[in-house]
């Protein structure tokens, strides 16, 4: 068997659910092992964004927010949302000066991931922030942010302590310190 091929067939697909930031869909398949099985999957209307802004001392900014689906406090890199259709790096530029008031003169795209792939075809994009000056910061209106400078080793503590538990932010600020030898 080609490893490259889909093994699963669908027999039906219908939306369980939609709102303005997700699709949720219920469909029948026909498994790898040729069983009939169920599959729900979600899909989101954007793609998610990660932004790691490292300034010339190796401090970066975190972004403190309740979560609501967790009903926790989390500690991130500066993230948001990219509409599906229109430029994801524009996207970032516009997050990180929204969450945190900074602008960045260099902009590098470290990755493409997939958050969850079991559960969801949401798809990612990290870039590094550098070159950056301060300025106001404009949360939306349904975010209240804290926003804390750190240096990249106290956040690649906080990642291997669980103290950052968000996917993106885990991935970004572990690429970026290896990529500055941290």
């Amino acid at each position: 068997m080609n490893t490259t091929e889909n093994p699963w067939q669908t027999l039906s697909s219908k939306t369980a659910y939609d709102n303005n930031w997700l699709t949720i869909r219920h469909e029948e398949v026909i498994t790898p092992a040729g069983t009939p099985g169920i599959y729900g999957v979600v899909s989101f209307k954007n793609k998610a964004v990660g932004i790691i802004p490292i300034d010339e001392e190796g401090y970066t900014y975190l972004v403190g927010q309740y979560r609501y689906p967790l009903n926790e406090y989390s500690w991130e890199i500066p993230e948001g949302g990219s509409p599906v259709g229109t430029d994801v790096l524009e996207s970032a530029k516009r997050e990180l000066k929204e969450e945190t008031g900074l602008t960045a003169e260099r902009w590098t795209k470290m990755a493409r991931i997939h958050t969850s792939n079991s559960a969801t075809d949401e798809e990612g994009f990290i870039y590094i922030a550098e070159g950056l000056s301060q300025g106001e910061h404009a949360p939306e209106e349904t975010e209240e942010l804290m926003v804390r400078k750190l240096h990249l080793a106290e956040a690649v503590r906080m990642v291997m302590a669980s103290e950052i538990t968000d996917s993106i932010s885990m991935c970004a600020i572990l690429m970026v310190a290896r990529l500055k030898g941290i």
